[in-house]
């Protein structure tokens, strides 16, 4: 079973509604690179995945959320992105935060990390409430912050990129310590040191302590991890465990899938018990 052990310890990790952690990550033996995300939010959302085909001025994609809004995701060319929510900053004078789905604009006209942060110029974006990873198939992988009125750019450095709810810049701002970061950090540590060989599954199982277990809000709303995604971004294999099962699972490969000529909605209530 591919997410078995996703699901271990979480219960050790206090719930936040709006709690996200992601991976970028080369896998040095093998030349792969992974994407990992685990996005936490309102159990009640309408989650789902959109597929959305090849076009002469548009790459074909894949890209996952909520009302119309692409939390995350990837295209063709193998360009991954993910968001994660950051303490609030001041706006930057001549920017604002996108009124549309950037990230399926994003994931329809940029082929590599660099293409992705001049769509961000381009546009005008600078997000105060959130951060954003990409990632490509080249091995380059970037976080963009905006802070005090600057944008702020954190390369890959070595193997990994890992990024949850604080301001790398920053992270006085708030969010810091991180228990889910240096969990995910540390077992990957562990992993790479004990002489295993690394694959997707394990380095997804490093996530088994920053999922979020369903608990009920002050509002009585249960949040927890809505979704976790894993991607072999090299060879174009997507899945993706909704609400922490091992029964609800996705499997896609991507070359076949942006190979369709027809738009492709997968509601992911759809897929549960």
């Amino acid at each position: 079973m591919l997410f078995l052990a996703v699901v271990i310890g979480i219960l050790l990790n206090p719930s936040k509604s709006d709690a996200c952690s992601i991976l970028y990550y080369k896998n040095i033996a093998t030349g792969e690179i992974y994407a990992v995300n685990s996005e936490d939010f309102f159990l009640d959302v309408d989650a789902y995945i959109q597929i959305e085909p090849k076009s002469k001025k548009n790459f074909a994609r894949l890209w996952y959320g909520w009302d119309n809004f692409a939390q995350g995701g990837i295209n063709e060319k193998g360009l991954f992105f993910d968001a994660a929510v950051t303490p609030e900053q001041k706006k930057i004078k001549g920017y604002s935060n996108p009124e549309s789905n950037l990230g399926d604009k994003i994931l329809a006209h940029s082929s590599s990390v660099k293409e992705a942060l001049k769509v961000l110029e381009n546009e005008k974006i600078a997000l105060n409430k959130s951060h954003m990873l990409f990632g490509d198939k080249t091995g380059q992988a970037v976080v963009v912050e905006w802070i005090k009125g600057e944008r702020k750019l954190h390369w890959i450095i070595g193997n990994k990129l890992i990024v949850t709810n604080f301001l790398l810049f920053d992270p006085k701002a708030g969010n810091y310590p991180c228990f889910r970061y240096k969990s995910i950090s540390d077992r990957i540590n562990q992993l790479e040191t004990s002489g295993e060989e690394i694959t997707l599954l394990k380095i997804g199982n490093t996530f088994g302590q920053a999922v979020q277990p369903a608990r009920k809000h002050e509002n009585n709303r249960f949040g927890g991890t809505v979704y976790t995604s894993f991607i072999n971004i090299t060879d174009n294999k997507f899945f993706l465990s909704y609400k922490l099962s091992n029964k609800n699972v996705i499997k896609l490969d991507l070359t076949e899938e942006f190979a369709k000529s027809k738009r492709q909605k997968i509601n992911l209530r759809e897929i549960s018990d």
